[in-house]
Parts: structure tokens; sequence; C-alpha cells
């Protein structure tokens, strides 16, 4: 690759979904981004997703952060929680990811949650917050092959219940990305 990878803290919103987490894990332990996240990302994560799917074990949740944890052991941000009373967001809940991002040297924050990282509040931290969309079509301009074969991996991740490719980006589209899957669709064979 001879473009540097982007560091990016993971906002716990976009770890909440499988299918989403499933490709952004993929692409960063596949080199095309240096995840960041702490202990409070994932615990909200977790917290959210297990009051939102009862039937679903706390100890899977806990059982998938650590298997990401022990892939990605870089991705951890510990020293962050000193530089949260001087930060200004609009919801002072957020102050955390932003400290993550920049005890992490982390130049994005990818979230849903946009309005809640405002460029004027970021921008003197030297970071800035982008949609998965946005992220994701980020990296395909950036390493084009390499992120397809990424997502193809992905996809491969899902032994158990393989959709087939237009299945999978379908499920892309649903959760929420607009132009990634765009993007699939014109690089279906190298999916396959």
């Amino acid at each position: 690759m001879a473009s540097k990878p982007p560091v990016a803290v993971y906002d716990a919103c976009v770890l909440y979904p499988f299918h989403l987490r499933n490709v952004l894990i993929q692409c960063a332990f596949d080199g095309l981004v240096e995840a960041r996240w702490t202990d409070e990302i994932h615990d909200e994560w977790i917290r959210n997703l297990a009051a939102n799917t009862p039937a679903l074990p706390i100890e899977r949740l806990i059982a998938t952060r650590d298997r990401m944890k022990a892939v990605l052991p870089d991705a951890d941000v510990t020293d962050y929680r000193h530089l949260i009373p001087d930060l200004r967001l609009p919801d002072p809940d957020d102050r955390h990811v932003l400290a993550a991002a920049i005890a992490g040297k982390a130049a994005y924050i990818v979230t849903w949650n946009l309005k809640d990282f405002p460029e004027k509040d970021l921008a003197s931290h030297g970071v800035a917050s982008q949609s998965p969309d946005e992220f994701l079509t980020g990296l395909h301009a950036t390493f084009p092959d390499a992120l397809i074969s990424s997502v193809k991996r992905a996809r491969h991740n899902l032994r158990k219940t393989m959709p087939s490719v237009d299945a999978f980006i379908d499920g892309r589209q649903q959760s929420g990305l607009k132009t990634f899957p765009v993007l699939l669709r014109q690089n279906i064979d190298g999916l396959i």
C-alpha cells in the first residue's frame, strides 16, 4: 500500500450494528485503517445492543468485544480521560470520544451522529467526523482493490449465514449506507 492508512475512532453507534462492525473491523484488520476505541465506547454499544436485543446474551457481546481487542490490540486508547474536562461538544457525554481521538492521534471519528461532532469543535484538535458511508467510500478511493478484497473477506466471515453478494450489498444499503453500496455493485465480481 502506497498510502498510509488513516487513524479513526469508531464511535459506539457504528460498532452497534453487526454487519457494519464486521466490515469496519475487517478493514482495520487488513490494515486499511488504524482503528481506535476505548472500553467506554465498547461499554456503550454493548449496553445498548443488550438493552435492545434481550435474547442476545451479554456474554456473547463481551466475547465479541474481546475478539475485537485481541485481533486489533493497538486499537485500545486508555490515557484519554484527563482531556475530557477541557473539551466542548453539543452533548457533553460525547467528549470521551473526542478525547479518545486526540489521545489516539486519530484524524477521524467515524459516527452516524455527525451533529454531535461539529467541525467547529473538532478542527482545532486536528479531527474530523465522517459517516461510515463517507469513511468507507474514502477508503475505496484510496485503496480500491484492497478495500474490495477486505469487504469480500467480511462477507466470507459470515460462514454460517453467508448471504449472496446481492443480499450482502442490500444489507449494507438497509443499514443506512448509500454511496458505498453503489461502489460495491460496481465491483461485484471482486466480492464473489
